[in-house]
């Protein structure tokens, strides 16, 4: 047993998904050439003053809504003070004293027991810019600035420091981000920096009730970069302890190709940011009203679809866990579901094939399932011509192959490719007799009570058929055949 216990806090911020910043209506747009996707208030020119944008709040108060927060009814904005070269203001608007959300909580699962982890709030800011140090493989001597981030919505989420391990925070951020991405209030890709994460790791002594010195490790881009740093930095700190050292409050990086955390400088604390009303932005109240009708706009999350999964389709925990942990995984199953002729039978086949065939190759191409080839509407014709013994399951996998290869309907590469399955029991009866002639090794030790022996001779069947022939019907003829 750790005579130590690890407190970890976390500090989500999430672009909103708005098509224009939040208080000016320059483009969200990810990927444009640097510097143009700005306007005289995102790149705080002397006088601009900021709108506010609308769709930014209701995200916000959405998303709050669907993680149990009480929705602050006044909405109030504060300037933080920085001295950041990606921030051309030197001060970031943000929300202080009255966050939109206030106390909401997410239930997490590890070890196959439930946890509520608390949330303290979620508030709106504005995004910095981004310094560019390096262009392609050349890095440079000094820093080039783009402001096509700066000015774009963000909701912040804080928690209580009530995480325990590397593994929770993993489990937190997954659940997080699968939720909003149901809300659709955040797109959340990591990679193109729409979801990033602060994490407060401490240690303190088994039992003791006050926190430990707390370390901040900033922005951090992948949530398995998250649990990692998490286990590195819990180790660094009892070596610090054990060797008789002490701790000092600090923001870290996280290093991956190496593995460590790295000093970066000196943690600030609120007095350091100097907050102060934001004159150019009046306070308002939330009309009830506006706040009803976001309540109504929160569709089924993960959970509620994946109890819903099990039970109306009789899926396993397993097959509804990995079909509704993604949003649009779990729209294109229910598509799926939906044009078949047969949804009883349809429904453990197509999650599994979805879950295995289909998703090794998105994975392969690195496709997203909403540009898969292979339509919802396409792969339930080949789950509705295996059902119905048109095709064996090994035909297929073969006409899958082309599906995906050219986005083509089951039914034509069936019959452009004569793979129909043969089912007629005469002309099956003939190819097994033919078989069994054939292999007379197999059929002696069949005969002597090797039943395992039977699958050379149903392999040769196949063979002959061109994987054409029914494989129960096969099996069948050739038991009867082999026990006259």
């Amino acid at each position: 047993m750790s005579k130590y216990e690890t407190v970890v806090g976390l500090e989500v911020h999430m672009q909103i998904n708005t098509k224009s910043k939040v208080f000016c209506e320059c483009s969200t747009q990810f990927g444009l050439e640097p510097n143009s996707n700005t306007c005289v208030i995102c790149s705080s020119q002397p006088g601009a003053i900021p709108i506010l944008n609308k769709k930014a709040v209701e995200a916000i108060v959405k998303t709050g809504l669907a993680l149990n927060f009480d929705i602050n009814k006044q909405c109030t904005f504060a300037r933080k003070q920085y001295f950041y070269p990606d921030v051309a203001k030197n001060y970031q608007i943000t929300q202080l004293d009255m966050p939109l959300c206030s106390r909401g909580k997410l239930t997490i699962t590890i070890d196959g027991k439930e946890k509520v982890i608390n949330i303290t709030r979620i508030h709106l800011e504005e995004d910095a810019g981004k310094l560019v140090h390096e262009i392609g493989s050349r890095k440079l001597d000094y820093s080039l600035l783009d402001l096509n981030r700066a000015g774009i919505g963000l909701m912040e989420l804080v928690t209580e420091p009530e995480l325990r391990s590397p593994d929770e925070a993993f489990e937190f951020l997954n659940e997080l981000q699968n939720i909003v991405e149901y809300l659709g209030t955040s797109e959340c890709s990591m990679e193109e920096g729409k979801m990033r994460c602060d994490v407060n790791v401490s240690i303190r002594p088994v039992g003791q009730r006050e926190f430990g010195t707390r370390v901040e490790i900033k922005n951090m881009n992948s949530i398995s970069g998250v649990r990692d740093a998490i286990a590195y930095e819990v180790e660094r700190q009892k070596e610090v302890f054990n060797s008789g050292g002490k701790l000092v409050q600090e923001t870290r990086l996280w290093e991956a190709k190496e593995g460590i955390t790295k000093s970066m400088r000196s943690k600030e604390g609120a007095l350091d940011y100097r907050y102060f009303p934001e004159p150019d932005l009046v306070p308002f109240d939330l009309p009830d009203s506006f706040i009803e009708d976001l309540h109504k706009q929160v569709p089924e999350l993960p959970k509620a679809r994946k109890a819903r999964f099990i039970k109306d389709y009789n899926l396993s925990e397993y097959d509804a866990d990995y079909l509704t942990s993604v949003k649009m995984v779990a729209d294109y199953y229910e598509e799926a579901l939906n044009a078949s002729k047969d949804k009883k039978s349809s429904t453990k086949l197509l999650a599994n094939w979805i879950s295995t065939e289909l998703s090794a190759k998105l994975n392969a191409s690195k496709t997203c399932i909403t540009k898969s080839p292979v339509s919802s509407q396409n792969l339930t014709k080949l789950i509705s011509l295996i059902l119905d013994g048109t095709i064996s399951g090994k035909i297929a996998k073969i006409v899958f192959e082309e599906m995906y290869e050219k986005s083509s309907d089951p039914q034509k590469i069936i019959k452009e490719k004569g793979l129909t399955q043969i089912s007629d029991e005469s002309t099956i009866i003939k190819i097994c007799q033919e078989a069994i002639f054939e292999n007379p090794k197999a059929v002696a030790e069949f005969k002597s009570g090797k039943e395992r022996a039977i699958g050379a001779i149903v392999g040769l069947v196949m063979k002959k058929s061109k994987g054409q022939a029914n494989p129960q019907l096969v099996n069948k003829i050739l038991i009867e055949k082999l026990k006259d």
